[in-house]
């Protein structure tokens, strides 16, 4: 069995749906967890008035009884409360008047069709559009939304859940803003867990997060938006997830296709991926030592010296005695989790609605125009850092579950626990 899941529902449709199939019987399950998720998920400076609307809250509506899951599909429901304002535009039944009203993308009439015929450069309107047919392109945003991702995040916390009975943890933070970046990128788990929950932009150097937050005023002045790359670090995650033996299980695959479906993500990085393609390999690789040191500032761990002084750390993860002194890698070598931590980063483009419009071109005039524009934010980098979290957590919870089975969180356990017994024999 494996950890799967599919959502539904439109932007300001009536709600978001999500089932999970493949998370084993008798996991407690703390719903006011998936909440704070979801809270997480609407914090960062540079958000737009949507998140002032929508207070995310999650409705359980089977596959849970008394606090524990039984085995079965796992239903969500997200109410989108500004559903209210769209309920007309948005029904599922036929409007009462057939008549569309054109170029009215950000009319507030709730009684207004609001058909959409001015594409955004770098949204999915026009591709979509032409792929679908659709001569209104509402019928393509209205899905394509980040909004979606509410229902993502929801099913990453059932994951997170699941792996923190196996001691699995997931952080993420931002390491670039805009013109913005970290000096140094690497951060150290420490670093990042002692982040404040409500930092304004999820990132570990103060100095530079309030250069981040000029560049974000700077930008909503020129009516623009700002991308950056954000980090998800998993740590605890036991060897031997993942296989080398099929593309389609080599489990850095599986992350970088997860990471790379999340809204306006272009690029995927795993370890220091993009630096190690101009070392040579003796600048690349990770040796192999027998318990040695954890990784500090810089991707480096302790000198040699250190290291003959009988420091003797926490072994990798998993009950393995090997461990690496850097982690270029990003805890996976051949497509399988080699022990350390998981670390992959996401670089996300600016967003394509733009308070200043660009040029576009009106699908029904054939005309010059400008590109639609309704509300958005300047930058979403820290959420799309909790969204990679939670689809981070959701492979990770899928490759969990086909190595170790089991129908009940008992029975994944026992065959977890003896996994490791046998891992510290090696």
């Amino acid at each position: 069995m494996f950890f799967n899941f599919t959502t539904a529902g439109e932007s300001h449709g009536k709600a978001l749906m999500a089932i999970i199939e493949g998370v084993p019987a008798g996991l407690p399950i703390d719903s006011a967890a998936i909440d704070h998720e979801l809270w997480r998920r609407q914090q960062g400076y540079g958000r737009g008035g949507r998140m002032k609307i929508e207070d995310d809250k999650v409705e359980i509506i089977s596959g849970i009884r008394h606090g524990k899951t039984l085995g079965s599909p796992i239903g969500l429901v997200i109410e989108n409360k500004d559903f209210v304002h769209w309920q007309n535009v948005m029904s599922v039944e036929p409007p009462q008047k057939p008549a569309r009203r054109k170029g009215t993308d950000s009319s507030d009439d709730g009684n207004a069709e609001r058909a959409v015929t001015r594409p955004r450069p770098g949204h999915a309107d026009l591709a979509g559009g032409q792929k679908y047919g659709a001569r209104d392109l509402r019928n393509i945003l209205e899905r394509a939304s980040a909004r979606e991702t509410a229902a993502r995040v929801a099913c990453g916390a059932i994951a997170k859940q699941l792996l923190a009975v196996f001691g699995i943890e997931i952080k993420s933070h931002v390491i670039r803003l805009g013109p913005v970046q970290v000096v140094p990128l690497w951060r150290s788990w420490d670093e990042i867990s002692a982040m404040r929950e409500n930092s304004p932009l999820r990132c570990v150097d103060e100095s530079a997060e309030k250069e981040m937050i000029k560049a974000i005023d700077d930008a909503k002045k020129q009516g623009d938006t700002l991308g950056g790359i954000y980090e998800v670090v998993a740590r605890g995650v036991p060897v031997g997830l993942g296989a080398h033996t099929s593309w389609e299980d080599k489990l850095d695959g599986r992350i970088a296709r997860a990471i790379m479906s999340i809204h306006a993500t272009k690029a995927v990085e795993i370890g220091e991926g993009v630096a190690n393609a101009g070392r040579p390999g003796s600048q690349v690789h990770d040796e192999i030592f027998m318990s040695v040191p954890p990784a500090v500032a810089g991707g480096l761990m302790p000198t040699d010296e250190a290291v003959e002084a009988n420091v003797q750390p926490p072994a990798t993860a998993g009950g393995s005695d090997y461990c690496r002194r850097t982690n270029r890698a990003g805890g996976l070598e051949g497509g399988i989790t080699n022990g350390e931590e998981i670390r992959v980063r996401g670089h996300m483009k600016p967003l394509s609605t733009l308070r200043k419009p660009l040029r576009s071109v009106d699908i029904e005039t054939k005309l010059a125009s400008d590109a639609a524009f309704e509300r958005s934010d300047i930058t979403a980098v820290p959420a799309a850092g909790v969204i990679g979290e939670a689809m981070l957590a959701i492979v990770l919870a899928d490759a969990m579950r086909a190595k170790f089975g089991g129908d009940s969180i008992e029975e994944m356990k026992r065959s977890y626990d003896s996994y490791v017994a046998a891992l510290a024999t090696y």
